[in-house]
């Protein structure tokens, strides 16, 4: 295991960007994208790091991006620091597993969720409603219950500290137009098929997962991440069963863990326990190996 980085300093690489998970630097032509160890839930960046977590992130997104490269282009140039601009080469060391250089695109103002199972916040608003998203589902459905088929229940992309807000397919046409909105809905459920699909041949159920989309001259690619543990549920399917909460392979387990504090999801977060990161850490680093194997 190696040493965590919580942020990255690179004095003369100009920092554009620290988001949640990510820390960006212009590069001019390109972007330089490095996943950091910081893990946030409930929109809330906590306080302790997830030892490897930016390189299970870093792996797995390029895994999928390259098994999904037919369906939508990526954002990616390419993740061997060896190949980056000369002024990135010297960060080598701390670049190497979790960074990758991509191309600049404009995102989109959404993030796109699939989902093929109820469970968390599609579940709470199914109970009260009948709906996810405003989308009515049939009566009688048990939590972790798979859908009759994947939904897309896009929403807002919030900045640090605040939450986002799920909005309807309408709402997202406003924001996008008919026919863009229409080719994101199109692309993101082919992209979670694609994964799901591959995932079952090895034990695992994607629950859902979140993607992002963006503009590179005119054309739709898929930008950020992609079916990691931080943007999906991942399951096993040798112990799955409708009707209760799953042992998961994601960032499920860190949520679990904050709504049994007395926590109100707003900043500053807690510390995490130290067999609490190491158990988290032990479930990132699984779920690769099982999809990589």
């Amino acid at each position: 295991m190696s040493k965590t980085i919580f942020e990255t300093e690179f004095p003369d690489l100009k920092l554009v960007n620290r988001g949640k998970v990510r820390d960006i630097y212009d590069l001019g032509d390109s972007l330089l994208i490095v996943t950091t160890d910081r893990l946030s839930a409930f929109d809330v960046i906590l306080p302790t790091p997830i030892p490897d977590k930016g390189k299970v992130l870093n792996n797995l997104s390029l895994f999928w991006f390259e098994k999904t490269a037919d369906i939508v282009p990526n954002h990616v140039i390419t993740a061997d620091p060896d190949q980056y601009p000369e002024v990135a080469r010297k960060y080598s060391k701390e670049l190497a597993g979790r960074s990758m250089l991509v191309k600049k695109a404009k995102p989109l103002p959404v993030e796109c969720i699939i989902r093929g199972y109820i469970s968390g916040s599609g579940w709470k608003e199914y109970k009260k409603s009948g709906t996810v998203c405003s989308l009515p589902l049939p009566e009688g459905l048990l939590e972790s219950q798979k859908l009759p088929e994947p939904i897309y229940t896009p929403s807002t992309k919030a900045e640090i500290g605040e939450h986002d807000e799920n909005i309807s397919f309408e709402e997202t046409v406003k924001l996008l137009g008919p026919e863009l909105a229409e080719r994101v809905r199109e692309v993101a459920l082919a992209v979670y098929l694609r994964g799901s699909e591959y995932a079952a041949g090895r034990g695992i159920i994607i629950a859902d997962t979140k993607m992002e989309f963006g503009l590179l001259d005119g054309e739709l690619i898929i930008i950020d991440e992609l079916m990691t543990p931080d943007s999906s549920r991942f399951w096993r399917a040798e112990t799955y069963k409708a009707g209760e909460v799953q042992e998961s392979l994601d960032k499920q387990y860190i949520r679990n863990y904050l709504e049994s504090l007395d926590w109100d999801k707003s900043d500053p977060g807690p510390e995490l326990p130290p067999e609490v990161a190491r158990e988290a850490a032990r479930r990132y680093a699984e779920i690769v190996e099982i999809l990589k194997a």
